[in-house]
């Protein structure tokens, strides 16, 4: 027979839970949509991938809005419309966001890029915090999930850009859960390593899932296992869930060990004599 653990396991984690999810048409975003359905949240998926996010609730039975994270009148569009649908919101996991400019030295680096990478990598995360509060404070109750980067907690692997806005959205973060506190809100983020989602591929040179997946293996501290986007939607589980019902504040970091990890020194001697 199923033990108590066993039973538990199986539960439903969100159910009678209502999730927005920013970014949610791909990547780490569509993986976590269909996750918190099948733990029986309600979701709506907010994206400006028409295409891609009608097509994905159609196929796990959620709700479609188009969302520009960078536009203050569709977050809060996305956020009333989902009020509208289900009456609350219990989950805001703001996802969207982008890696602008590939050139990773600082004379590459203009302001049209940097602002581009700055409004929905950190704007968009702040307008959903905005918005989300404006809805939870009165209930008393909710969870903010942020999805930052390894790149918030080690150096080098990235542009400027994207890494100073990664480290925005830790700091916004934890500013965040000083505030929400009062309220019974609660206030996270995800930092994850290298995950092969089209913008991933993309930053290494539009490969395929496969090689990414390779790529990062191969450099990883962790071995035998392979970071997937799965990982990091059950970190979002987990923060949305009561699970994590005293967490707040916290930069999750799902890198399998990477950022504590400089082998600089090693691979040096190494080369050095052999």
């Amino acid at each position: 027979m199923p033990t108590p653990c066993m039973l538990a396991s199986f539960a439903k984690r969100l159910e009678g839970k209502v999730a927005l999810i920013t970014g949610g048409a791909s990547g780490i975003g569509e993986s976590t949509a269909k996750l918190f359905v099948q733990h029986g949240a309600k979701v709506a998926i907010a994206d400006v991938q028409d295409d891609l996010g009608y097509s994905l609730c159609n196929s796990i039975d959620s709700d479609y809005v188009h969302c520009d994270v960078t536009k203050e009148t569709d977050v809060q569009n996305a956020v009333d419309t989902t009020i509208s649908k289900h009456g609350k919101l219990d989950i805001f996991f703001s996802n969207a966001g982008i890696s602008g400019n590939l050139d990773p030295t600082i004379s590459s680096i203009n302001y049209e890029d940097f602002k581009r990478v700055f409004d929905v990598n950190v704007y968009g995360a702040f307008l959903a915090a905005k918005h989300a509060s404006r809805v939870m404070i009165p209930a008393k109750r909710g969870s903010i999930i942020f999805t930052s980067s390894v790149a918030s907690v080690s150096f080098g692997d990235v542009t400027h850009t994207y890494a100073a806005s990664k480290n925005a959205v830790v700091g916004l973060t934890k500013n965040l859960c000083v505030e929400m506190g009062i309220h019974g809100i609660r206030v996270n983020c995800i930092s994850p390593f290298g995950v092969a989602t089209p913008m991933m591929r993309k930053v290494i040179g539009d490969v395929d899932s496969k090689t990414v997946e390779a790529l990062i293996s191969e450099s990883a501290n962790l071995k035998q296992v392979s970071l997937e986007t799965n990982d990091v939607s059950e970190a979002a589980l987990y923060l949305g869930s009561d699970a994590s019902k005293y967490i707040s504040g916290l930069n999750l970091v799902v890198d399998g060990g990477y950022s504590t990890t400089n082998v600089a020194f090693r691979q040096t001697i190494t080369q050095s004599f052999t």
